[in-house]
């Protein structure tokens, strides 16, 4: 997969035109999550990740999320950025999804305002939505962005792009 960067249209956004470090910004869009035909998130106040070669990921605020749904995984991992993450396994009814969300308990300073939030993968959930646009997820089980047609790549996260 070439990183050639793809020139956005009017009213797209390039993740190659994000920074590194990543920012944070507040999103008034409409944020929802949906799992198993429950509505587990549905927010107005998530906070953006901008990586540059990633698209964006949402973390949403604990009070705007159905936590009943979510318990702590096992599982933990380390970014260079925000620091130490923790995960959660999502279940309802007779569906569960391991290691489906995570967030940061004690983030470094830079990165203070998504403490406690939570960001979920995708690809792991029946459907994701910024305004009315289901989001495709990011390619590989690594990294969780939300794809819609206002960013444009290529992204990390393929085949042949761990590099990048």
């Amino acid at each position: 997969m070439s990183r050639d960067r793809i020139v956005p249209g009017v009213g797209q956004e390039s993740v190659w035109d994000y920074p590194r470090p990543p920012r944070l910004e507040d999103s008034s869009q409409h944020i929802r999550v949906v799992f198993n035909g429950v509505a587990i998130a549905d927010t107005h106040r998530a906070v953006r990740i901008l990586e540059t070669s990633h698209p964006p990921v949402y973390y949403i605020p604990p009070d705007d999320i159905q936590m009943q749904y979510l318990v702590q995984a096992p599982r933990s991992s380390y970014c260079e950025w925000k620091g130490q993450a923790g995960y959660y396994t999502l279940s309802v009814g007779d569906r569960t999804a391991e290691n489906a969300a995570w967030f940061y308990p004690n983030p470094v300073a830079d990165y203070a305002t998504l403490q406690g939030y939570v960001a979920f993968y995708p690809s792991r959930m029946e459907a994701c939505y910024v305004d009315d646009e289901q989001v495709q997820s990011q390619s590989g089980d690594f990294y969780g962005g939300w794809i819609t047609q206002a960013i444009v790549g290529p992204f990390k996260g393929g085949t042949g792009t761990w590099g990048w």
